[in-house]
């Protein structure tokens, strides 16, 4: 018997204001008032309660179908924090079986063993310990605050000097940092982490540089445990017709790292386990179009779908024009 999961939105009804909505055996309900994924989520950790437990004190609208709530309403990303600089994304790397092979064709040097392989290797070999202790550390990058997240729908911008604007398909842990400073996971959610690929293949010490862009997830949280096995679609639509797509494979069975290492090594940091925070953190992927060659053009379309984590998420990509006669950023001083 196939249990279905339990989902989260949010979205922004008619008056401007947030609510969610809860899906759950096959029903979709919108909340009746104002309410926001924040805010239950905080209630739950204050009150030790379980956020499904939470969410079922809720007053609910009417039933709707899922289909018509997508396509009718605004969504928003399924947890925004009220203040963006206190949302963080994040992510690791090389963390999927075969994601080296994708990390190695821009960054081989002939024979010799590069840093992605050996990174590669490591998680392999140490980063799912037996008993209590750490495995070994992930490759990590930061994306940016709330600031860079774009909601399900909306376009990922690639700035005017960025080289290129990709798709990487994720898998996003959603956390909550409690007021005693313990991360509160919430449940799972579709990302894209959209990246600059060719900055990246210049030289793989430009990787920081080349993940500073905005990124998206959703729509919907998926509350509580992911599966092991995750299996979705990553695709490219180019004026409606798909130009390219390629099954993924994520979730614990697929990975050479557990997520529980992978989360201690994210959360390990004091920074980041700050009172109130969200973090978005992404756990990598082995998917990518730019290592078949697709150049991502303004207006393409990337869908990334899984089962069991609701409609996928669909952005545009809008490429930003040149910089006001490509000037520098002024520094001015006090």
């Amino acid at each position: 018997m196939t249990i279905e999961p339990t989902l989260l939105f949010q979205f922004s009804a008619r008056d401007g204001q947030p609510r969610v909505a809860h899906f759950a055996n096959g029903e979709l309900r919108p909340s009746a008032d104002p309410v926001t994924a924040y805010a239950l989520a905080s209630k739950a950790v204050a009150e030790g309660d379980l956020l499904e437990d939470v969410i079922g004190t809720i007053v609910w609208d009417a039933p709707r179908t899922l289909d018509d709530f997508v396509s009718t309403e605004t969504l928003l990303p399924p947890i925004t924090h009220p203040d963006p600089a206190h949302l963080f994304g994040t992510g690791t790397g090389l963390t999927h079986l075969g994601s080296a092979s994708a990390r190695n064709k821009m960054h081989a040097a002939g024979a010799e063993e590069t840093d992605s392989m050996r990174m590669f290797r490591w998680g392999i070999e140490g980063g799912r310990p037996d008993g209590d202790g750490p495995g070994v550390q992930p490759e990590w990058f930061y994306k940016g605050t709330g600031h860079s997240v774009v909601a399900p729908g909306a376009n990922l911008v690639s700035p005017s000097f960025a080289l290129d604007g990709g798709e990487e398909p994720e898998l996003a842990g959603i956390y909550l940092i409690g007021r005693d400073g313990t991360p509160w996971r919430l449940g799972f959610a579709l990302a894209n982490e959209f990246s600059d690929h060719v900055t990246e293949k210049q030289n793989y010490l430009l990787l920081a540089h080349s993940k500073l862009r905005q990124f998206s997830f959703g729509p919907a949280l998926r509350i509580g445990k992911a599966p092991e096995d995750i299996r979705g679609v990553s695709r490219i639509l180019r004026d409606g017709v798909e130009i390219w797509s390629k099954p993924f494979l994520t979730g614990a069975a697929n990975m050479s790292h557990s997520l529980e290492n992978l989360e201690h090594h994210h959360f390990k940091y004091e920074i980041f386990r700050q009172p109130g925070d969200v973090h978005v953190h992404m756990f990598g992927t082995a998917t990518l179009s730019c290592v078949d060659g697709v150049i991502c053009q303004d207006a393409d379309v990337f869908e990334i779908g899984a089962s069991g984590f609701g409609p996928p998420l669909r952005n545009g990509l809008a490429i930003a024009p040149p910089a006001a006669a490509n000037r520098r950023v002024s520094v001015k001083s006090l």
